[in-house]
This record gives structure tokens, sequence and C-alpha cells, in this order.
């Protein structure tokens, strides 16, 4: 009888041959596009950020959706508040949840309103907000955290604990209905794995239903081999991790940017679950492109999810780049929407 591997990962999602056509087409598109972009540190972030909000690159600029509503949660410096935006369903159906989104974009880019990141998408976050009020039953929150480098380290993670920890406390209030999941990509996949064990730490009584991890970036000295080898890689690369990381922890050791609470791979997640009254971490999911310079990312960090004693799934998707699920109408973005559908909607079950 063959031994058999505790932890198994499928070898033929890393194979050539698994790339799907519509897949390269995607890599293609978004080469092209990142030629004719100006690289954010080029000119700065605040005044990128302004570029693309009027429509002065290659980004597009997004549009918003009216039933998307605007508010504000306390911070925990006295007079100063955080704006979310949220979409609750508008479908008939009454929400069930509060589902809790953190957007990427290095920790510079981005907003509560839109990504503002890609070269090119086919869908902006109010869409997807409205994705998952309507599919799911549930309210869709973005914040707007504060940005570096006019904000750097810990100013846009406690915003993020401020909203979920309001929420935790609030959400029935305010939304008629509990704080169940929470999610977030590339650098929101950082926030929200660090929200979530912090919420363990300071609201353990609260039972997470789920949370989605979008090609998180959970290590930032840049030291997994991924990163490292500075292989040929679309929307994202070492030098502009590089860039992110210098603003957003300026003269930031590697001990220090090996912190816990800057790094959420350094957590001791065996012990956060054993200190959990449930005995384990929340069920996660996380998802990631084998061409993403970040894939070590999620390959270490769902391990380390699974070695906790806890519920992970890990889904890989051949060649796909940073990013790739923003890209509806590309099959590898239509798969990772299936099986999120799929995940959520078991953990979700009434």
């Amino acid at each position: 009888m063959p031994v058999v591997s505790d932890v198994s990962i499928n070898t033929v999602e890393f194979r050539a041959s698994s790339i799907d056509v519509s897949t390269e087409k995607l890599t293609q598109i978004l080469e092209k596009a990142a030629k004719d972009a100006p690289r954010w540190y080029e000119v700065g972030a605040p005044k990128f950020r302004k570029m693309v909000y009027e429509g002065k690159t290659p980004f597009p600029v997004p549009p918003l959706l009216t039933n998307a509503q605007d508010a504000t949660v306390p911070s925990r410096e006295p007079g100063r508040n955080i704006w979310v935006r949220f979409y609750t369903p508008d479908n008939g159906k009454r929400s069930k949840g509060v589902y809790l989104y953190f957007h990427g974009g290095g920790f510079v880019m981005g907003s509560h309103k839109e990504w503002v990141f890609l070269p090119v998408q086919d869908e902006n976050q109010d869409d997807m907000l409205k994705t998952f009020a309507n599919s799911y039953r549930l309210t869709a929150v973005s914040v707007g955290y504060r940005l570096a480098p006019e904000n750097p380290f810990p100013a846009g993670i406690n915003d993020c604990v401020d909203v979920a920890e309001y929420l935790t406390d609030h959400g029935p209030a305010v939304f008629s209905a509990p704080l169940r999941v929470i999610g977030g990509s590339s650098s929101g996949g950082n926030f929200a794995a660090l929200t979530t064990l912090q919420l363990m730490r300071t609201r353990p009584q609260h039972r997470l239903d789920a949370v989605l991890f979008v090609n998180g970036f959970y290590d930032l000295t840049l030291n997994l081999p991924t990163t490292v080898q500075r292989r040929d890689s679309v929307v994202i690369d070492r030098e502009m991790l590089e860039k992110f990381i210098e603003v957003y922890a300026p003269g930031a050791s590697v001990e220090t940017l090996r912190s816990p609470f800057m790094s959420p791979l350094y957590e001791d997640l065996q012990r956060l679950a054993r200190e959990s009254p449930f005995g384990t971490l929340p069920p996660a999911l996380f998802t990631c492109g084998t061409a993403d310079p970040l894939l070590d990312d999620s390959l270490m960090m769902s391990a380390k999810w699974m070695a906790s004693g806890s519920e992970a799934v890990i889904k890989l998707y051949p060649g796909a780049p940073h990013m790739f699920s923003a890209f509806k109408g590309f099959k590898v973005a239509d798969d990772v929407a299936a099986v999120t559908m799929a995940f959520l909607n078991e953990k979700l079950a009434d």
C-alpha cells in the first residue's frame, strides 16, 4: 500500500500544459497594458491616484453603482471616522450577514469605492459588492482604510481592525445582520488575515463562518522563493513589491517585517486555535494563480492554517497572474467565482 502524504497539492495545476488558452490571452492583454501605464512610484502615489481618477492613464475610471452607499464607522482615534461603502441585497431578499472586504493595491492604491490598480478590468468594486449582496444574501462592506505613503503602518490595519470590531459589536443594530465573512485581495488579504486573527484575540466569542483570501500578501519580508526569484510576471513584480514595502513600512528591518502584526505568516496559528473557545481558526478559502509572484505566500499560509488543525482549502489556477479573478468572462476568473460560490454556500447554509 503506497504511503499517502498528509498534505497534498494537485501537481497538474503547475504544468504548462494545464494553462488554458484564455488565460494566456489575459496575460498578453495585461502585458501590453502594463507597458503603456506609468508606475506609481515613478510619479508618486498621490499624483498617480489623481491621474487614475481623472482618466489620464490606461487604467479605467471605475463606474459607481447608485445602490451602493457610503457611511462612516468610528475610529479608535477620538473624533476621527473611517469611510466604508456598502451594498445590501436589492433583489428582494433579506440580508443574513455582513461580508467585510479589504481592497488590494499594495497598501498604496484603491479605496472603499474602487480598486484603481489594474490596467484593465471587467468588474469594478461596486459590482463585486453587488454580487456578494445578491448572490449570498450578505450586506457587503468595503473599507476605506488609510493609505501609504501618507499614512504608513499601522494606520491602514488599525482602520480595518476598528471596522471589524465595530461590526462585531454593532452589526446587528447597524445592518440588521452579524459579521459572518471577512475577505481581502492582495495587500487586502494581508489585512484580512491580520484582522481575523485580531478578532480572535479581542472578540473570542465571535465566530466567523468563512474567510476569503485572494492572492494574499502574507510575508512582507519578500523572502519566499516566488518573490525572490524575480520571474517575469504581470500586474506586480519584485520591484513593485519592494516599493510598496518601502512606503508602507519605511526603514523597517527584515526582523521588524517578520512581526506577526505585519506579516501574518509568522503568527503562531496553532496557539491561537488552541486558545480559541472553538478550538480552530475560521474556515478559509485561499485562491491564487501559479504565475503570481505571491504564489508561495498562499501555499505557505494555507499550509499553516491547516497545520493549526483548522479547515483551509487552497485552489490554484494554472498560469494565472495576480488579481486574475477581477476579469470576468475569462475562464479562469469564472472558475474561481464558481469555487467561491460553492465554498460560501456551504459555509453560510442555514
